[in-house]
């Protein structure tokens, strides 16, 4: 029998609702601002990487670096939350991710794709703790509602995210007025955008939700701090639908815009295909949580799992001529990712103790950055190897595994 983690307090009291509400407004704003940081490096990464190298086979470089980027910032993010409490390991986080890409900025300035390609390894810790971020939302939630209190914080990267990759054209203006190369543009307003992010934490996520959290839960004698507790089929199973859903979603998306771009179409084009794609990412969240908390996870996971299929056969079979078709695989791709995710994190979060929970999330994220990685970096030796329909279709396939998994812990429970 799999061993669940111990009760925790619940924010059934109106004094614990009104600090809850306030702890998921501050995350929210501050979600708004990073999900503009983080669409820049989807929308143009890519293509300074073709730019500066003036080859299509290392296009996606630069998400595999800021995905590893990520993997690193994950742990460092996930051990300061388990240590000092969510505002410092967020805060901090979004800081580095604002100075990856001012060294962006600069590398683009003088042309030097080494220094760029160390610059996005720091800029991926903006990645990580825009996922990380939504563990707090989690924090002091019911756990009868925690999927949407994660959801909630989910939801809010849609503006940023939406909004960002379509200012890249206006800010590609702003960075030549200001002697820089137009693609440098998204990542003046990324630098801008995470900076603010870690300010809003900073001064206005208090109480501490991970902090108050542990406190409660002490003062109930509900979860001691030393419970013992072993991973169990929950744990695993969430592992596996985020690495999955991961590795699909980065590998396909990032070489869209690539593919985009050589079938003539510019990148006002890539950046409204790639705000749907975002849109999709975050905007389903309020009922991917509502559907979680009533059906349970693993029905929305094998939901993920059939999307993403779908995702891959529309872009697979999609003329490269056709936007329209190529933003309808990018919006199932998104959707399939979102399912995923909410589900996954919801299975992680009921099935460790707040003791340990920040550094296994932040674990956890590791390996979900690590799959990115190898997306992105298959990604684009397999398109220039086979083509970006090869590449579709292989990322919806690799999703079914969802499948298999999700049976054998519905049976084990």
């Amino acid at each position: 029998m799999t061993r669940t983690a111990p009760p925790e307090p619940t924010t059934g009291t109106s004094a614990q609702a009104t600090t809850q509400r306030r702890i998921l407004t501050v995350l929210v704003c501050s979600q708004v601002l990073s999900g503009a940081g983080l669409a820049a490096g989807i929308t143009v990464g890519a293509f300074l990487a073709q730019d500066m190298l003036g080859t299509t086979s290392l296009a996606g470089l630069p998400s595999a670096l800021y995905t590893a980027g990520s993997a690193i910032a994950a742990v460092a993010v996930g051990r300061l939350s388990n240590a000092r409490g969510r505002r410092p390991g967020l805060a901090a986080g979004y800081l580095t991710g604002a100075l990856g890409s001012a060294g962006v900025i600069t590398a683009a300035a003088i042309d030097s794709p080494a220094l760029l390609f160390a610059a996005l390894f720091v800029y991926g810790a903006g990645t990580a703790t825009n996922l990380q971020a939504r563990y707090a939302g989690a924090d002091l939630a019911d756990p009868a509602h925690r999927a949407r209190a994660i959801s909630t914080v989910l939801v809010a990267t849609t503006l940023g995210g939406v909004v960002g990759p379509n200012l890249a054209a206006p800010t590609g203006t702003l960075a030549e007025h200001l002697g820089l190369p137009p693609l440098t543009g998204p990542f003046l307003l990324a630098g801008a955008a995470y900076a603010l992010a870690a300010l809003v934490l900073a001064l206005w996520l208090r109480p501490d939700p991970l902090l108050l959290a542990r406190t409660q839960a002490a003062a109930a004698a509900a979860a001691p701090a030393d419970a013992p507790q072993r991973p169990g089929t929950g744990l695993r199973l969430g592992v596996l639908i985020l690495v999955l859903t991961q590795l699909v979603m980065v590998a396909v998306m990032t070489m869209t815009p690539v593919h985009l771009r050589d079938h003539g179409h510019g990148t006002a084009a890539a950046g409204f295909v790639i705000a749907l794609h975002v849109a999709a990412m975050y905007l389903p969240s309020p009922l991917t949580g509502r559907l979680v908390d009533r059906y349970g996870s693993r029905p929305i996971a094998a939901a993920s799992a059939g999307t993403l299929l779908a995702a891959g056969l529309v872009a697979a079979t999609a003329p490269g001529e056709s936007v329209a078709l190529l933003a309808v695989a990018l919006v199932l791709l998104g959707i399939g990712w979102n399912l995923g995710l909410v589900s996954g994190t919801t299975l992680i979060t009921a099935a460790v103790p707040l003791a340990t929970r920040a550094k296994t999330q932040g674990a956890v994220d590791v390996a979900i950055a690590v799959a990115g990685t190898t997306g992105g970096m298959g990604s684009g030796l397999l398109v220039a190897a086979t083509g970006y329909p090869v590449l579709a279709l292989a990322g919806g396939v690799l999703a079914m595994l969802i499948l298999p998994a999700v049976a054998a812990a519905a049976r084990r429970a």
